[in-house]
């Protein structure tokens, strides 16, 4: 395999766990490690109210705005005091950080907020104790507390983006209904067992994955697959936890519960995916370091020029503080961390559940996307995709009366004419004397006719004739690869039914929108040439592989990529898995509930190929916000440090440390507010 695009080679991924070592590969730190949106709240108003008495008694507020200094016997005690509680009380989590950060030896924005604060309050400390210089009690304070500000507002949006998964857990309900010894008992849902039979009235949750034993009802599967519509469940259906019933009951044999669930693998891989790295979560991360070490050395240069130009220690002390704190790379440790979270739940609420970032990233630089065939851009079920009639006789009479023949019939090709009769919303009457030819097909008794259904054995055991544009139809789909059945009565041979794995109606969309986005677009299948080479020609495919058998669908796949192409393979997850593996993002259809696919690093909760390029419009969305939010978090600091250092003193201008906390703190709020438009992607 060409390594350059190598990261779906490891044995990591091709075992299921590639979110799981995408997580630990990352840094082994964490700077809010323990913290959480109360604490961060908490200490901004207890250090916000300390800070205000620091104010009003210091000697900032009153010389900026022309008044005369408060005073009251003590009250010069009061900001070294408060100051040094402050400090102490709403710094400590900034203290605390920055030991973690040296510990891994990985210094970052705890670090240059400590050694900024560290500084403003040692010198501080010192003035007030006799050294000759002006204490920065008021800037030390204002600093920490726009700080926590800060912070809390980056938790407080972590925690927003990530509330989808609280949303999914709330879908569940508390209890369910279970049918015992011929009555109703309610119990918890952790008491649901397999096999168990539990009742789903109109408008409540569905409390189990299940199968529809009885009733009929829409679904709202919305939540889960990213489905509007309601989608039509009786007897035979699979359900998903979490769903919601609408004016119909259920009632559900259990299949899943607890962490068996559709619903519960769901929101493991969201979370795994929102704690997954992408390759921009890298760069930040190395940006972030070298900003660091930017600032440190920034500070030490103002702090060596201004003492060589003769500046007062005060002075000094304040243009190292600015420095450090203005340069701190919040913004940039924000950046993406939240674009992560926001298009994982984004992706989740629309059906596509990203398994591995990296896997979503690549997605944005496609050049070529390839399908399976069969259960991908097909339905994987045979259906009649073609009726030619005769004699007076109109497709869906010949359909009606093929589907009431064949509907006691166990065979395959039986089924696909039932299947596509009622997929049609085909009133199928009820047939009468029933019985197999052996070898030849079926005969039944349909309101009041014999009818024969069977294919060319059956017309030369009868000696039926076969009309010439009954036989050209035939001949054509054969052609296609499909098989052909006929219908008769009386020895007349009235229609002719083209029968094969029909192409899923969203696949021609799919491959449009594709091609719209400058795409092209591959069929892999280990089907018959004819037939592959007739979806192809109806979808406007590009190129067809076929009669690839499943061992060398991930050469295909190695081939394409060695080419220079970025490929993403799309497939079921099953006898796809090496290809999935193999392309530059695996793409696995998830089927409803089956979303445990281990092989993709994107898993189509619904079985809809209109999801790829949604999941690639989602990727370049993605990527644009990552790099605006790089920029805003770390582009200002070129302007910034400068100004912070003081090179515009000359002409009076001066940023103060609790301004530099704002710019800082306000690139912080940019970076947020950016991240979040990315929830008005439209998939």
């Amino acid at each position: 395999m060409d390594q350059a695009h190598g990261h779906h080679a490891s044995s990591e991924k091709a075992s299921g766990h590639g979110g799981h070592e995408a997580a630990a590969a990352g840094p082994k730190h964490d700077r809010h490690e323990g913290h959480s949106v109360e604490m961060f709240r908490r200490r901004f108003w207890v250090s916000l109210v300390l800070t205000l008495p620091i104010l009003a008694f210091g000697h900032m507020v009153p010389s900026a705005l022309g008044w005369k200094q408060l005073a009251f016997p003590g009250s010069t005690l009061l900001p070294p005091v408060l100051g040094t509680v402050v400090f102490l009380y709403g710094g400590w989590t900034f203290l605390e950080g920055a030991v973690r950060e040296l510990r891994s030896r990985l210094p970052g924005m705890m670090t240059l907020i400590a050694l900024a604060i560290t500084v403003a309050f040692g010198f501080s400390l010192a003035v007030t104790a006799g050294f000759p210089g002006m204490p920065l009690w008021e800037e030390l304070a204002t600093l920490v507390t726009i700080m926590l500000l800060g912070h809390w507002i980056e938790m407080r949006s972590i925690g927003q983006a990530r509330g989808a998964l609280k949303a999914l857990a709330s879908l569940l309900p508390r209890t369910a209904w279970r049918f015992a010894a011929d009555r109703e008992e309610e119990v918890p849902l952790d008491s649901l067992r397999s096999g168990d039979l539990v009742l789903v009235r109109p408008g409540a949750s569905v409390p189990a994955d299940g199968i529809v034993k009885y009733g009929e009802s829409s679904v709202d599967e919305s939540m889960i697959t990213g489905e509007s519509r309601p989608v039509p469940k009786g007897p035979g259906a699979k359900v998903i936890a979490g769903t919601v019933s609408g004016s119909g009951s259920l009632r559900i044999e259990v299949t899943g519960t607890g962490e068996g669930t559709a619903l519960a693998r769901i929101m493991s891989l969201v979370e795994h995916a929102q704690a997954s790295r992408s390759r921009a979560q890298a760069l930040a991360d190395r940006a972030a370091l070298i900003l660091t070490g930017v600032a440190i050395a920034s500070a030490a240069v103002t702090a060596v020029a201004w003492i060589a130009a003769g500046a007062e220690g005060a002075f000094v002390v304040e243009r190292v503080v600015t420095v450090l704190v203005i340069a701190c790379p919040h913004a940039l440790g924000l950046a993406i961390p939240l674009v992560i979270a926001i298009s994982t739940t984004v992706a989740a609420r629309a059906g596509l559940l990203v398994r591995d970032r990296r896997g979503l990233e690549e997605a944005s630089r496609l050049d070529e996307v390839v399908f399976d065939k069969t259960g991908t851009l097909t339905l994987g079920q045979h259906r009649i995709v073609g009726v030619r009639v005769v004699g007076g006789t109109n497709e869906e009479e010949a359909l009606r009366i093929a589907a009431a023949v064949e509907r006691d019939s166990e065979h395959s090709v039986a089924r696909a004419v039932v299947r596509t009769a009622t997929d049609r919303n085909l009133a199928i009457p009820v047939a009468t004397a029933f019985s197999a030819i052996p070898g030849q097909g079926v005969r039944a008794t349909v309101e009041g006719t014999e009818w024969m259904v069977g294919g060319p054995n059956l017309l030369k055991g009868i000696t039926a004739d076969v009309p010439s544009d009954l036989a050209r139809f035939a001949e054509e789909a054969a052609g296609r690869g499909e098989a052909v059945i006929y219908l008769v009565t009386d020895g007349s041979t009235r229609a002719a039914l083209a029968v094969a794995d029909a192409v899923r109606p969203e696949s021609a969309e799919a491959i449009r929108s594709l091609h719209a986005a400058g795409i092209r677009v591959s069929m892999l299948t280990g089907d018959a040439r004819a037939v592959a080479g007739a979806v192809g020609k109806e979808l406007g495919i590009d190129d067809v592989h076929a009669e690839v058998l499943p061992e060398q669908k991930a050469k295909t796949i190695e081939d394409l990529r060695r080419g220079g192409h970025r490929v993403a393979m799309v497939g079921d997850g099953v006898n796809d898995a090496p290809a999935l593996v193999a392309a530059d993002v695996g793409i696995a259809m998830g089927a409803g509930t089956d979303v445990a696919v281990e092989a993709g690093d994107v898993v189509l909760v619904r079985s809809d190929p209109r999801a790829v390029p949604r999941i690639i419009a989602l990727s370049k969305a993605t990527y644009r916000k990552m790099i605006q939010n790089l920029w805003w978090a770390a582009g200002y600091n070129i302007v910034a440090i400068p100004l912070a250092a003081g090179v515009l003193a000359p002409v009076g201008f001066l940023l103060q440390p609790a301004v530099g906390a704002v710019l800082m703190s306000a690139s912080t709020v940019i970076v947020a507010l950016n991240a979040q438009l990315l929830r008005r992607v439209r998939l």
